[in-house]
């Protein structure tokens, strides 16, 4: 019989984790997070409410008002900032929908245009143009079901995390005391005051990072504007914060918020090129927000480095989708706090960091 040599254990001598041992646990923590997203997007965006509303509630408690009372007034802050951004949402369709008379006759202007230029330059008939699109619309429509029952179950699904986040959150911030007995329960004595240290640390980390979101929404309404404003539309610092503003709705506030932009120019200008300005001022300035304000903006806040946000971003987007790209930050900064406190982590912490701490440990080696 041919005998299988054991793995040894990849363990340091110093009592740390090996990277192997780390990627091991990375991989186990991406399949648990996959495949109970249901359950832990919900619950996810109901801890970082309930953070961010923590120091809100025990400035109001110390006021005398009831505990209670102070939970519901502060979802009512926050319910009140969404209903904000809803109804920016709606002032933008409805008056997209007061020019679209004017909108759907340059459309057809456009279309009439484009059906001129493939017959002059692909020699296609107006008659073969018709025929190919009534084929494509047909070809298609077991694809549009498709879509359309999978945006049915999003929506849904939407809707589910949108009536169980701000009564989770409640329950949170109501029982936190029991929460945080519980959690002092699972660790031992001499590590108490580490968890205590690091529950601290998480809140302030969830504060830095609403934050660096502010900054990144004044920064990107800025460049929006300024984008605007070089083309010419009308208005440009209206349209450019409320396409701010409405990014906080991932992919779907975007699209929407450059639909009046996009109608108001082609009106006003008659031209093609401007609408399509509009959309390169917005895609430029959302690229930069991904990969380049939002990483240094909310990552320096958070003591992690540009490239791990980049990762978690992308990481974020695959398993828990938009949710994700908001949430795994946060949770990057958890990591980080939590490897600053364990000897056992220190690779981890070493990765998430900025390098600063390990450069200010050699000066003072030099120095000493």
């Amino acid at each position: 019989m041919i005998e299988i040599p054991k793995i040894p254990k990849l363990r340091s001598s110093t009592g740390t984790f090996s990277g192997l041992e780390i990627l091991q646990y990375i991989v186990l923590i991406c399949f648990i997070l996959y495949f109970g997203k249901t359950l832990f997007i919900p619950l996810s965006f109901s801890l970082l409410i309930s953070f961010i509303l923590f120091p809100v509630c025990k400035w109001m408690e110390s006021k005398g008002i009831n505990k209670m009372r102070a939970i519901i007034i502060s979802l009512l802050i926050v319910l009140s900032f969404i209903g904000i951004i809803v109804y920016l949402l709606f002032m933008q369709i409805n008056e997209f929908s007061n020019e679209w008379g004017l909108f759907r006759e340059k459309l057809s202007e456009a279309l009439n245009q484009i059906s001129i230029f493939i017959v002059e330059r692909f020699e296609i008939t107006t008659d073969e143009q018709v025929a190919f699109l009534k084929n494509s619309i047909n070809n298609s429509g077991t694809q549009v079901f498709s879509l359309l029952r999978s945006s049915l179950y999003s929506l849904s699904e939407y809707l589910f995390f949108l009536l169980i986040i701000p009564v989770v959150s409640a329950l949170i911030l109501y029982y936190r005391n029991i929460l945080a007995k519980a959690l002092y329960q699972i660790f031992p004595a001499d590590r108490k005051e580490t968890v205590h240290e690091i529950l601290i640390e998480t809140i302030r980390a969830y504060y830095n990072f609403i934050k660096g979101m502010f900054l990144v929404y004044l920064i990107v309404g800025l460049l929006n504007s300024i984008g605007l404003l070089i083309i010419g539309v009308p208005h440009p610092f209206m349209f450019g914060f409320i396409a701010s503003i409405l990014t906080f709705i991932p992919y779907i506030g975007i699209m929407i918020s450059s639909l009046l932009p996009i109608a108001v120019s082609w009106i006003t200008y008659n031209s093609i090129w401007y609408p399509l300005a509009v959309v390169l001022v917005f895609s430029i300035v959302q690229a930069l927000e991904a990969y380049v304000i939002f990483p240094l903006a909310v990552g320096h806040r958070l003591k992690i480095n540009t490239l791990v946000i980049i990762i978690m971003i992308t990481a974020g987007g695959i398993l828990w989708g938009a949710a994700g790209m908001i949430l795994f930050i946060p949770f990057a900064s958890i990591a980080k706090l939590i490897a600053d406190r364990s000897p056992r982590l220190k690779i981890l912490s070493i990765l998430l960091g900025e390098g600063e701490e390990e450069e200010e440990e050699e000066r003072n080696k030099t120095q000493s």
